[in-house]
């Protein structure tokens, strides 16, 4: 564990004390350190509905307490609860009771005046909703989150080589339904 990023260590030492003497306040520091970014992932997932997203926020922290032996350290923590996120996201989309299916693409960085920036946007968000689910669910992990494909692959539960195919398929789609912006290389996509 010595190799590891402080970060981690410090996630494996609240999980390991929530674990062994049902510490709560340990589990809440791990709430708090990564309530963020399961937000941002839901929201995303969810076309910006914060309501909805911070219902499922708690609802993925609820079964991370209740699950949280099953835990076994393989992954990152916060990978972990990405995928019981996406879980929950998808339970709930197939409850009918959301009406997101897609993702938005709000994390392009551009070198454009404000106005083309937005117009930007929204062609992206437009461009994002033309590829498949899982081409959008990968890149919203893999570009939006800043997972590695095999974080990515965990969250999805898909094979690795099928999140490979869906972010460089899904890379490519976008820059063709993008290319009247052509000054945007794939690279400034994402990787």
């Amino acid at each position: 564990m010595a190799d590891q990023p402080a970060s981690v260590q410090v996630d494996h030492s609240l999980v390991a004390r929530a674990l062994l003497t049902d510490d709560r306040r340990a589990f809440e520091q791990l709430m708090r350190r990564h309530q963020g970014m399961v937000r941002a992932q839901l929201r995303r997932l969810l076309h910006g509905d914060e309501a909805k997203a911070d219902d499922l926020a708690q609802e993925t922290f609820l079964l991370a307490w209740r699950k949280l032996h099953q835990f076994r350290g393989e992954a990152r923590f916060s990978t972990w609860l990405y995928r019981i996120a996406y879980s929950c996201f998808l339970q709930d989309r197939r409850k009918g009771s959301s009406a997101a299916e897609d993702i938005d693409g709000d994390t392009l960085e551009q070198r454009t005046s404000s106005r083309d920036a937005v117009e930007l946007r929204l062609d992206v968000e437009r461009a994002m909703r033309r590829l498949s689910a899982p081409e959008q669910a990968v890149l919203l992990h893999v570009v939006q989150l800043g997972l590695s494909h095999d974080e990515a692959a965990y969250v999805l539960a898909m094979p690795l080589g099928t999140v490979k195919s869906h972010a460089k398929r899904g890379k490519a789609k976008l820059c063709e339904l993008l290319a009247d912006w052509q000054s945007t290389s794939p690279e400034e996509i994402g990787s």
